[in-house]
C-alpha cells in the first residue's frame, strides 16, 4: 500500500486541480448559454414576420439551451463532488496530525451499565470513536457504533479480511464518502422502513386502467377538437371531469406525496451508494455476502430505487400548476403515479431494510478499512485458542503519539490474573485503557498497536469509571459495587471475559478497602476469571503468594536530583516508589 501521507496529499492536489479545471469549463458554459439566448432573441426578432422560421429558431435556440443547460449541470455536480474530495484528504492530514479535537465525538453513546463503553475512552472527546470515525449517514455511524460495542469475538477472521480489503481501496472508499455527502438527508432511514412495512395500498389495478383508458380518450378528443370536429369545448367539459376525478382520490395522493417527500432524498442517496457498491468486485466472504444480498431477481437494487425515484419525481410534478392543472385533468397523473408507487412498495418494502443495511454497513467499515490504511505498521492479530489469551511484542495505546509512545510486551494466559502496582502518572491507566482498547481493537477486526500480535478471542468487561447518580438516589460507593456485583454475575454465566479494574473501592477507608479489594480478587479468581486490577494498595501483592494465578506487574518512577522520572514500561514485581508526597512538596501544595 501507498504513504496515507503522501496519498492523501497527492489526492489532495489532484481533486483542487480538477475542481478548478472543471470551474473554467462552466465558465466557458455560462458565456455560451448567454450568447445562445442572445443570438435566438435577435434571430426571433429579425423573422417574427415569418413565424415559421421564428418557430425553428427558436426551438432550435430553446434546445440549444437546454443542453448547454444540462451539461452545466453535470460539470457543476462535479466539481462539487471533487471539492468535497478535497475536503476529505485535507482533513486526513489534519487528523493525521493529531487535529481531530473539532470532530463529533460520540460522547452521548456512552452507557454506563454497557460492559466497557464508559471507561476506556471510546467516545469523548480525544476518543478513539472521535479519532477514527469517517461515516457519512447518521446510520453508519450507528453500525459503527454497535460494531465497536459489539463484544463480538465470533467471525474475527472474515471481519479482518474485508477491513483489509477495504484497506487496500483508499480512492474508492473516499469516492463512496463524497458521493454519500453529496445529498443532505432530513429522515432517518429507519423511519422510512417503519413506514414502508406499515403502509397498506389503496389503489387497485381497475383505477390504474380507468387511467389508461381516460388518458386515451383524452388523446381522442384533443384530437377531435383541434380538427374541429367537435367543438373544442368538449375538451374543457373532459378537463374538469378529470379534475374531478382526480379530486376523488385526492386524499390517498396527498398521503402518499407527503410520506414520499420524506424519502425522496435518502432513497437517491441510498441509490447512489448501492450503485458503487454493485460496480466493485470484492474478493473477501463478507463483502461479497453483503453485495449479495443487493441483488434481487436479477436486477440490481440501484436499478430497482432509481424506478422509484423516477416514480417519486413524476408524482412531485404535482407542485407546477401547469403539470398539475393539465395533467391530472386530461391524463389522471397523479392517480397513475400513486399507483406505481403504492406497487413498488407492494413488491420491494420488504428488501429495502436489507437494502439499507448493506449501505450503512459499508459506510461503517470505511471507516475501519480507513483506520487500518492510515495505520499499515500496525498489524492484525492472529487468531488462535490455546492457553495464551493475549501476547503481543511491543503494545502501545493507538492514540498515542507515536514518537513519544513508550510500548511494552504482554503475555497473558487463560485464567491469570495480574495485580499492577504503580506511583501516580506512571503508566497504570494508559496501560489498562491499551489492554482494553487491544480486545475492542481486536473484536471488531482491526490491526492493534503492536508489532506482533496473537489472541485468543475475549470479551471485555471493565469497572475503572464509577459515577455517583443523583437521579436515582445512589452513592458513589454503592454505584461502584453495583458494577462489581455486575463483574461477577457476568463471569459466574460466562468465563469467557476479560475483567479490568481500576483501583476499586475507592469510596471506602483504606483498611476496609484493602480487606474488601482482596477478597474480591480472590472471587475472581476462584471464579477462573482472567484479567488486571491496578492499585496502590501494596498489601493486595501478597495474594501472589497465595495463589498460582495471581501474577504482579508494576510500573516504575525514580527520583533523581529531585526530578521525578517515569519509565513507563511494565515491569514483573511490586513497585516500591510512591511519589504523592514528593509531588505534595515540589508543587508547594505541603
Amino acid at each position: 500500500m501507498k504513504n496515507a501521507i503522501s496519498f492523501y496529499n497527492i489526492q489532495l492536489e489532484e481533486h483542487i486541480s480538477e475542481a478548478k479545471s472543471i470551474y473554467k469549463k462552466m465558465s466557458l458554459l455560462s458565456v455560451l448559454r448567454l450568447t445562445v439566448f442572445g443570438l435566438t432573441v435577435f434571430g426571433i426578432y429579425l423573422t417574427i414576420e415569418k413565424w415559421h422560421v421564428a418557430s425553428v429558431i427558436a426551438a432550435v435556440g430553446l434546445a440549444l439551451f437546454l443542453v448547454l443547460l444540462s451539461k452545466y449541470t453535470d460539470l457543476k455536480t462535479k466539481r462539487e463532488l471533487h471539492k468535497r474530495l478535497a475536503k476529505i484528504n485535507e482533513e486526513e492530514l489534519k487528523i493525521a496530525s493529531g487535529d481531530f479535537h473539532h470532530r463529533a465525538d460520540g460522547n452521548h453513546f456512552q452507557n454506563p451499565a454497557h460492559a466497557y463503553s464508559l471507561d476506556i475512552d471510546l467516545f469523548g472527546r480525544g476518543s478513539f470513536f472521535q479519532y477514527i470515525n469517517r461515516t457519512t449517514i447518521k446510520e453508519g455511524t450507528q453500525t459503527l457504533v454497535r460494531s465497536l460495542l459489539a463484544n463480538d469475538i465470533t467471525n474475527i477472521k472474515a471481519r479482518q479480511d474485508a477491513i483489509k480489503e477495504l484497506a487496500n481501496e483508499p480512492k474508492w472508499r473516499q469516492y463512496y464518502s463524497g458521493v454519500a455527502q453529496g445529498v443532505k438527508v432530513e429522515h432517518s432511514a429507519k423511519s422510512i422502513i417503519t413506514w414502508l412495512k406499515d403502509y397498506k395500498p389503496s389503489l387497485n389495478a381497475i383505477i390504474y386502467w380507468l387511467t389508461i383508458g381516460f388518458s386515451v380518450a383524452s388523446i381522442t378528443i384533443l384530437a377531435l377538437g383541434i380538427t374541429e370536429i367537435i367543438p373544442i369545448k368538449y375538451a374543457g367539459y373532459w378537463l374538469l371531469l378529470g379534475l374531478a376525478i382526480t379530486g376523488r382520490f385526492l386524499k390517498q395522493i396527498n398521503h402518499v406525496a407527503q410520506s414520499t417527500e420524506k424519502a425522496k432524498d435518502t432513497f437517491r442517496q441510498y441509490a447512489l451508494l448501492l450503485k458503487e457498491i454493485e460496480q466493485k468486485e470484492f474478493q473477501s466472504y463478507l463483502l461479497n455476502e453483503k453485495q449479495q444480498k443487493i441483488q434481487s431477481e436479477g436486477q440490481k437494487a440501484s436499478q430497482i430505487f432509481s424506478k422509484f425515484s423516477k416514480a417519486l419525481d413524476a408524482l412531485d410534478n404535482r407542485n407546477n400548476f401547469i403539470s398539475a392543472i393539465f395533467g391530472n385533468g386530461y391524463l389522471l397523473w397523479d392517480i397513475r403515479q400513486t399507483y406505481y408507487i403504492e406497487q413498488w412498495i407492494g413488491k420491494y418494502a420488504h428488501m429495502v431494510e436489507d437494502w439499507f443495511d448493506v449501505v450503512t454497513f459499508f459506510d461503517a467499515y470505511n471507516t475501519l478499512g480507513n483506520y487500518a490504511y492510515n495505520h499499515q505498521e500496525f498489524t492484525y492479530p492472529e487468531i488462535t485458542s490455546g492457553n495464551v489469551i493475549i501476547k503481543a511484542k511491543d503494545l502501545g495505546h493507538p492514540l498515542l503519539n507515536k514518537a513519544k509512545r513508550i510500548d511494552s510486551d504482554l503475555e497473558m494466559l487463560q485464567e491469570q490474573f495480574f495485580i499492577v502496582t504503580g506511583a501516580n502518572m506512571a503508566g497504570k491507566s494508559t496501560f489498562l485503557r491499551t489492554v482494553a482498547l487491544q480486545i475492542v481493537m481486536a473484536n471488531v477486526g482491526l490491526p492493534v498497536c503492536a508489532k506482533e500480535s496473537q489472541y485468543n478471542p475475549i470479551k471485555l468487561i471493565t469497572s475503572m469509571r464509577t459515577t455517583d447518580s443523583l437521579t436515582d438516589d445512589s452513592s458513589y460507593f454503592f454505584s461502584e459495587l453495583t458494577r462489581l456485583k455486575l463483574i461477577v454475575d457476568t463471569i459466574a454465566k460466562d468465563q469467557d471475559y476479560f475483567v479490568i479494574l481500576d483501583e476499586i473501592l475507592k469510596g471506602t477507608n483504606s483498611t476496609d478497602k484493602a480487606i474488601g479489594s482482596r477478597k474480591f480478587v480472590e472471587k475472581l479468581v476462584a471464579q477462573k476469571a482472567t484479567g488486571i486490577i491496578a492499585t496502590h494498595d501494596l498489601s493486595l501483592t501478597e495474594i501472589e503468594a497465595e495463589l498460582k494465578a495471581v501474577k504482579n506487574y508494576y510500573f516504575d518512577a525514580e527520583i533523581k536530583n529531585d526530578e521525578l522520572f517515569f519509565d513507563y514500561k511494565l515491569k514483573k514485581g511490586v513497585c516500591q516508589n510512591m511519589n504523592a508526597s514528593f509531588l505534595l512538596k515540589k508543587m508547594e501544595i505541603v
